[in-house]
């Protein structure tokens, strides 16, 4: 009987410590990431495929554009050097498959926040960096001042991308038909436009401005005004890496509360001696916030000297003076009539 009891209490006991190590797990799991950054003294960054404004490289190599700044920012706070990023170019098709086998450490190539990506796919949307929508441009069609107007046309559409399924849903629901004209890249569109093979493409609107310069004869080219979805774009990390996940969500919010207050790449090092409480605690002179992320009290401020805060960072990339010339919209401040809302740090 005392021999029953004690192998139970045993028993009991071996399951408390297994209850133990599984709340524990997600900790352990969660350090690989940014131990491994830190071992190999590199970012390994997915970005897209020379989409202009977002990630492009240049004829010397360099890259450039609103995804690579957030790499670049999360490079710094991580490894005090916004250079030490290695980026990898990754189609629409194989970017999740290239996050999840390991191959990139973070993916920050304008990708839809969806419930199947997260739950289905293993992965963690870290946070809404850009807020989007899907829209039209028509090449050879100036009647049209609508998307209902677009019945029986010939629509270019990227595959692998939730693009084709709000296609789908947006001509069903309103009683329409269409061709669809598959696509692999924003290029292969450009070139399937002007060919004549389709007279309508579908994307994001931010990759319609984008793909607006790569066609000649731009005045013979119209982006409708129309909006058919939400595409919540940011950055993406692994599933079971929780404090990786929390560097890339703070990054982001560490850019975006900077803005807020007013701590820009020039003037990062004089709020070392502000003496409001949330720029101190920003730029690390007060708090200790750093260990709680598993990082030195001075990353937020490294990230923001290096990429900028978040409007300098929309406005050089992607903003009313930078080629594309998109209104920030939806992107601006929650205080300046946006919807860019960010936690405090603290």
């Amino acid at each position: 009987m005392w021999r029953e009891s004690m192998l139970g209490t045993t028993r009991h006991f071996g399951g408390f410590l297994l209850a133990l190590a599984a709340l524990a797990l997600p900790t352990a799991l969660s350090a690989g990431t940014l131990e491994n950054v830190r071992q190999r003294g590199t970012l390994v960054c997915g970005v897209g495929q020379n989409l202009v404004g977002f990630s492009q490289r240049d004829e010397a190599g360099r890259w450039s554009g609103f995804d690579v700044d957030f790499c670049r920012a999360v490079a710094a706070a991580v490894l005090g050097d916004a250079d030490k990023v290695s980026f990898v170019s990754l189609s629409a098709t194989e970017r999740f498959d290239a996050l999840r086998a390991g191959k990139v450490d973070l993916l920050s190539r304008n990708s839809t926040w969806t419930l199947e990506r997260e739950g289905g796919l293993g992965l963690l949307f870290a946070a809404i960096t850009y807020h989007d929508g899907q829209g039209f441009l028509v090449i050879r069609k100036p009647a049209e001042t609508s998307a209902l107007e677009l019945g029986d046309s010939k629509v270019c559409v990227q595959t692998g991308t939730t693009s084709q399924a709000n296609l789908a849903d947006f001509f069903r629901a309103n009683s329409m038909s269409y061709s669809e004209v598959p696509v692999a890249t924003q290029d292969e569109a450009a070139k399937a436009l002007i060919e004549g093979r389709c007279d309508v493409m579908t994307t994001d609107h931010s990759a319609l401005y984008a793909l607006r310069l790569d066609l000649p004869n731009r005045a013979g080219v119209t982006i409708l005004p129309d909006v058919i979805s939400k595409e919540s774009l940011g950055p993406v990390t692994r599933a079971d890496d929780v404090a990786w996940f929390n560097v890339a969500k703070w990054v982001h919010f560490a850019l975006v509360n900077a803005e807020e207050l007013g701590v820009t790449s020039q003037n990062a090092d004089a709020a070392l001696t502000s003496s409001r409480p949330a720029v101190r605690r920003l730029v690390g002179a007060e708090g200790g916030l750093g260990k709680v992320l598993g990082l030195d009290d001075a990353w937020a401020l490294r990230a923001v000297k290096a990429a900028g805060n978040y409007g300098e960072i929309y406005e050089r990339n992607v903003g009313l003076k930078s080629r594309l010339g998109i209104p920030r919209g939806l992107n601006q401040l929650w205080s300046m009539g946006g919807i860019l809302y960010a936690p405090p740090l603290q």
